[in-house]
């Protein structure tokens, strides 16, 4: 029969069998602070629309408003948004942003994978006007595979009236204005 005898190092608290000296409890407690610093320091929730004071649009200016309401079935990247094929911004999941731009026509696009019908909003914007686009977005528009189902989403950009557009602001992530 063999027997296994442990050093009194190990039998104590707060000591290691293998080596025989105190863990270094502070610098353990440290480390975990950090991490937990780090953890959370991304985790800050941003400022809902309907909390911060938007400023008027200039004069001789229009805006267009970009918003992508929470939707837990949503593809989930940050799809890049276009004004007349320039880059205006990313559509975040359960947020929205603004530009101030010149009157004019405009056709906002949207990063894609998948190709289909009615995937812009275009319209006519006046000087002191706001246009209202909502990306929406089709998760199994392209969708294959036999074994595993791989699902690339396919976003649409919609131009959004007035008023209801106003009210699914209210409760999204403000991402900035110009």
């Amino acid at each position: 029969m063999s027997r296994v005898f442990l050093s009194s190092a190990a039998a104590e608290p707060g000591r290691s069998a293998a080596i025989g000296r105190r863990a270094p409890l502070r610098q353990v407690a440290t480390a975990a602070a950090a991490a937990m610093l780090f953890a959370t320091t991304n985790c800050a929730q941003p400022t809902m629309i309907g909390s911060v004071g938007i400023p008027p649009i200039p004069t001789g200016e229009a805006r267009i408003w970009v918003y992508r309401d929470y939707e837990p079935y949503a593809g989930k990247g940050l799809p890049a948004v276009f004004a007349n094929g320039g880059y205006i911004g990313r559509a975040q999941l359960g947020g929205a942003f603004y530009r101030d731009v010149a009157p004019d026509q405009y056709r906002i696009t949207v990063e894609t994978y998948g190709t289909d019908v009615n995937q812009a909003a275009d319209f006519d914007l006046a000087p002191g006007r706001t246009a209202y686009v909502k990306i929406v977005s089709n998760p199994s528009w392209v969708a294959y595979g036999l074994e595993s189902q791989i699902e690339r989403p396919t976003f649409y950009a919609w131009l959004i009236p007035s008023e209801a557009a106003q009210a699914d602001l209210e409760k999204l992530a403000f991402y900035g204005g110009n």
